[in-house]
């Protein structure tokens, strides 16, 4: 494995068509959107899928989705209990934070909590984790149109006082995006990944993961080719600290409607700010 030595920043621009790509549970699972109708996808969101798609790879993931679990273990907590290394280490939580760090991708790639109570103050875990790749939550380039539609279960979830009537739980709603275009803008930071133990490997896994972000992650909210990645722009720099903040260089790319309601990714202008010595690697999606 060798070590990851100079800083990176990217970007993927995603396109949402008649899809529900992040549900809010505080409003009826609608869309999320911000107060000024641009829409949202939350960092988590996103690491999430990307959890997948490590796993998909092969990669160990430590924090698995329910129905992705394939070690059996129904939590965290179960999770680490089950490493026999851990159980030898948990009072020492810098070779606790060596051991977890190396055994699942995901931790040494975004960091992790752990806070496990085991019985007693003494053998109490509470490791905090700061890894190197962060996320923002991505924003849409325009506002969006979302569209609501009630729906109808062909059967009753259970049987009510009338067998003959529809019970109320077999109407609900859905909600859709009807086209939007979303930016998800991150970094890789070489100070922590040295901390972690995150190697220029990882960084290629985790760039394939943002390029197939999408794939095995159909629902009835998302069908099939409703997401798409349209592109990743990979900044690599020659230096560790980086040669431009990144702010910088997630500045440099712009995304702009030429439409008053676009309606595909035709209708928006992509451009890129040229920075001197640093050229992005371009990737379209797959």
């Amino acid at each position: 494995m060798s070590n990851f030595e100079n800083k990176v920043d990217f970007a993927v621009i995603i396109s949402v068509k008649n899809a529900n790509p992040n549900g809010d549970p505080l409003n009826g699972n609608r869309p999320r959107e911000n107060y000024d109708g641009f829409g949202e996808i939350s960092d988590v969101c996103i690491k999430r899928k990307i959890r997948n798609r490590l796993q998909d790879m092969g990669q160990e993931i430590f924090v698995q989705s329910d129905e992705r679990r394939t070690d059996g273990f129904r939590s965290l907590k179960d999770r680490a209990d089950g490493c026999a290394e851990l159980k030898k280490s948990s009072k020492d939580k810098e070779q606790y934070a060596k051991i977890v760090c190396e055994k699942w991708i995901d931790v040494r790639s975004f960091g992790q909590v752990f806070a496990f109570k085991k019985g007693d103050e003494d053998n109490a875990v509470s490791i905090g984790i700061r890894g190197p790749v962060s996320i923002h939550t991505a924003v849409s380039a325009s506002p969006i149109e979302i569209s609501s539609m009630q729906i109808t279960k062909s059967v009753n979830g259970e049987t009510g006082k009338d067998p003959d009537k529809k019970s109320p739980d077999t109407m609900g709603m859905k909600h859709r995006v009807e086209f939007g275009v979303y930016v998800v803008y991150g970094s890789i930071n070489t100070q922590l990944a040295t901390k972690t133990g995150f190697s220029q490997e990882d960084s290629e896994l985790i760039k394939k993961a943002l390029i197939t972000l999408f794939e095995n992650d159909c629902s009835s909210a998302r069908p099939d080719g409703s997401m798409e990645v349209c592109k990743l722009y990979w900044w690599k720099h020659n230096t560790q600290i980086g040669q431009y903040s990144s702010a910088k260089v997630h500045r440099s790319l712009q995304v702009v409607p030429m439409t008053e309601v676009p309606k595909s990714t035709n209708d928006y202008k992509i451009s890129i700010e040229t920075l001197e010595g640093l050229t992005p690697e371009i990737y379209d999606g797959i």
